[in-house]
């Protein structure tokens, strides 16, 4: 997709965008968004072409390391409970609870009982959220090995981008199949009416931005809600110029 395009199509989002949001906190409504999918399928640019032109008041983004000692101990969900949206809110996480099902299943990093409990208890946990109020989106970002692969030899040749690159993520390149085999087993376990998966064609990012950014603002009631038009006044007098009382504090202008 050409990028003109993307752009334009993208502008046009991002201010519905902002009017979903202004409904939300006009209702008091909640709206938690869960982003799940390959590595490098690319949930953290789908998170932040959402959030771009959103109030920075009205959504958290939640990108939770791995757990502490401490957390460990604690029932699995209970994280992720402090993260969960108040009225008016957007909370987007990037990577969830789900990582029991993904990753962890796959590295074995939980055991089997508790890959089996959450399994479980999942459903139930989504449902609770769902009878008290929060809307609850989960997407699963899609992208072929090929794809992944040359993202990855992207990362691995920028030094911008290269703390994308876990040893986590080198660990997985050959486990792909692996995967997509505990993904389809956690699709199965829930997908649920009230708390449903939405897989998104990520192959292509730019398309893939737009169309769950479509998908979203369509599930999310907002009734074009916009801001009311704000008319400036003339100014009394001359424009002013910023002056300091000590030069020194300026920063030297290198460019």
């Amino acid at each position: 997709m050409k990028r003109d395009d993307y752009q334009d199509v993208l502008k046009e989002l991002q201010r519905e965008l902002v009017a979903m949001q202004n409904a939300l906190v006009r209702d008091g409504r909640r709206l938690l968004v869960v982003f799940e999918g390959r590595d490098a399928a690319g949930k953290g640019g789908a998170i932040k072409a959402i959030t771009e032109k959103l109030n920075t008041r009205g959504y958290r983004i939640a990108a939770l390391p791995k757990p502490d000692e401490r957390e460990r101990t604690q029932w699995y969900f209970q994280r992720y409970v402090a993260h969960l949206p108040a009225a008016g809110e957007i909370v987007l996480f990037d990577r969830s609870w789900y990582n029991r099902a993904g990753v962890e299943r796959v590295m074995g990093y939980c055991s089997d009982a508790e890959y089996r409990r959450f399994l479980r208890e999942c459903p139930k946990f989504e449902r609770m959220l769902v009878d008290d109020g929060i809307q609850l989106m989960k997407y699963w970002l899609a992208v072929d090995q090929a794809e992944q692969e040359q993202r990855f030899a992207e990362r691995a040749a920028d030094p911008a981008k290269r703390w994308k690159l876990s040893p986590i993520d080198l660990a997985a390149r050959e486990k792909y199949a692996d995967y997509g085999r505990a993904r389809d087993r956690m699709f199965e376990a829930t997908h649920t009416d009230c708390a449903p998966w939405h897989v998104v064609d990520f192959n292509d990012q730019k398309r893939g931005r737009l169309n769950l950014i479509r998908h979203l603002l369509d599930q999310v009631p907002h009734d074009g809600a916009t801001q009311p038009a704000v008319k400036l006044p003339p100014l009394k007098g001359k424009p002013k110029r910023e002056k300091l009382k000590d030069e020194a504090l300026w920063v030297r202008e290198v460019y």
